[in-house]
């Protein structure tokens, strides 16, 4: 990835003081040269911009110095200068330090404290890229806003994140992700959030955490950067969320459908052919017909918080409003769109017993009202550890018990989807099983062979799984017979 530095740039001696390395210059390298860019992708580089060479499992970027410098770089930051860039007659200046992450996340702290906007940082186990996305397009009503992009979550996305801020970007929306103790609390103290949003608690990483409680530790985390005065808005649903409160040393707002302690708290919650309508009390006052594009009670947590977010940067209730309406759903989370006479909900970007739930609650709303036939693929859950089974196992129930019409299963643990929900009442002739994530095709073939004009087909699961692959081949395939049919 390579970003631009719009609102401030360093030369090169100012650029290793930041971010603490060691200083070599190489053939007629100038150390007052501004930077003017940042890339990790030496095919990226370009004049002015500072190489960071970042060694992976399998590529070190440090034997890509000379392809960088060739290309215009004038820095680069390495934990080590190979011999053939050193000799090369290249001029350039190299910036060593032990850790080239870390010096990017050092950078980009310090790069965020030149930016004038506000910050609210976003994390839990379901929900966090829906909420972000909610509370950018609220922010984006009134204030120029920017947004983490895609899946730049992480301790190299955060930082990568923040050096694309603008000068005029007066909002901005980081989603913080992570998948051990520590990572988030990192990532808090660069970002340095006005708000930080926990979305939720839920099941993902036990297999790394061991305990819904060692996620909730990590998810709240996210306070510790927090700004003076900042603000942290919690789902007071989450029991465990809830029960932290009042033990926070923070200006603490609950988001809630249910506990009447609520801050922000939904009622009349009704669903539209457009997605949700629901009602409002925070502040000793009612808000009235509150509508969101999207379907599933959970998302009224999500705009729950964009709208307590609205709140605290002084908009007006009308242009929260506006800004919940142009709310768009990030790719591969919870699209609906028509393949060949098929309703599909494409929420395969990623996946967890909870989400799975929430995911199958909508599928099966949208049928009835629609008095259409509720399709589930449902691939494999990862990152569960020794819950594995159970939670598939649970998986497979609860499909049952919502009334799936047909259940494909998809990945090693689809076994157990399978006869879960065989046990639990759907006829085993309604279960279908692929075992193979390498052949999507099948899966498709699968779905073809039952699947009628009409229906509604949901596809969920984890990241990993790539069951967009199988939506991929139902296109095509509808595509073909689709167009067998017109040469008739």
């Amino acid at each position: 990835m390579s970003v631009e530095l719009k609102i401030i740039n360093p030369t090169i001696s100012e650029l290793c003081a930041i971010v603490g390395g060691q200083l070599e210059l190489i053939g007629d390298a100038d150390a007052t040269s501004p930077v003017s860019a940042l890339t990790t992708s030496s095919a990226d580089a370009a004049a002015g911009a500072v190489f960071c060479a970042i060694k992976g499992s399998r590529v070190d970027g440090a034997d890509f110095i000379t392809d960088a410098v060739s290309k215009g770089a004038v820095c680069v930051i390495t934990s080590r200068i190979p011999d053939e860039a050193r000799e090369g007659g290249m001029s350039f200046a190299a910036i060593l330090v032990d850790n080239v992450i870390g010096a990017i996340g050092t950078f980009a702290g310090w790069y965020r404290d030149h930016s004038k906007a506000k910050f609210i940082a976003i994390t839990g186990s379901v929900g966090k890229t829906t909420t972000k996305e909610m509370v950018a397009a609220v922010a984006s009503s009134v204030y120029k806003t920017h947004k983490t992009q895609g899946n730049y979550n992480n301790e190299l996305g955060l930082p990568l994140t923040l050096l694309e801020l603008a000068p005029d970007d007066e909002v901005s929306v980081l989603e913080l992700g992570m998948s051990d103790l520590g990572e988030i609390e990192y990532m808090s103290r660069l970002a340095k959030p006005d708000i930080a949003i926990v979305t939720n608690i839920g099941t993902s990483h036990l297999a790394t955490l061991g305990t819904r409680e060692n996620i909730c530790r990590a998810k709240l985390e996210i306070c510790t950067g927090l700004t003076e005065g900042g603000i942290v808005l919690l789902n007071a649903d989450e029991p465990l969320l809830f029960e932290k409160a009042d033990e926070l040393p923070y200006d603490v707002r609950l988001m809630s459908i249910y506990n009447r302690k609520g801050d922000y708290r939904a009622l009349n919650i009704r669903t539209t052919a457009d997605g949700l309508t629901f009602d409002m009390i925070y502040d000793n006052k009612a808000v009235t017909n509150i509508d969101i594009p999207i379907h599933g009670k959970h998302n009224v947590y999500n705009a729950l918080s964009a709208y307590a977010v609205g709140t605290v940067l002084g908009m007006t209730d009308d242009q929260i409003r506006r800004g919940l309406l142009a709310f768009v759903g990030a790719e591969m989370r919870q699209r609906i769109y028509d393949i060949g006479g098929i309703t599909l909900i494409d929420d395969c970007y990623n996946a967890s017993p909870e989400s799975m739930r929430a995911a199958i609650d909508v599928l099966v709303s949208i049928a009835a009202r629609n008095d259409k036939r509720p399709l589930a693929l449902l691939g494999d859950m990862l990152e569960l550890g020794d819950y594995s089974r159970l939670m598939h196992d649970q998986l497979g129930q609860y499909a049952a018990q919502a009334k799936v019409s047909k259940l494909f299963c998809y990945g090693m643990m689809s076994d157990v989807v399978a006869e879960a929900a065989i046990k639990k009442g759907i006829r085993a002739e309604n279960v279908f099983v692929c075992l193979d994530t390498r052949d999507p095709q099948t899966m498709a073939n699968m779905i073809l062979d039952i699947a009628q004009e009409g229906d509604i087909l949901l596809v969920k699961a984890s990241r990993a799984i790539h069951a967009e692959r199988v939506i991929e081949c139902l296109k095509k395939k509808l595509q073909k017979i689709r167009h067998q049919r017109q040469q008739k």
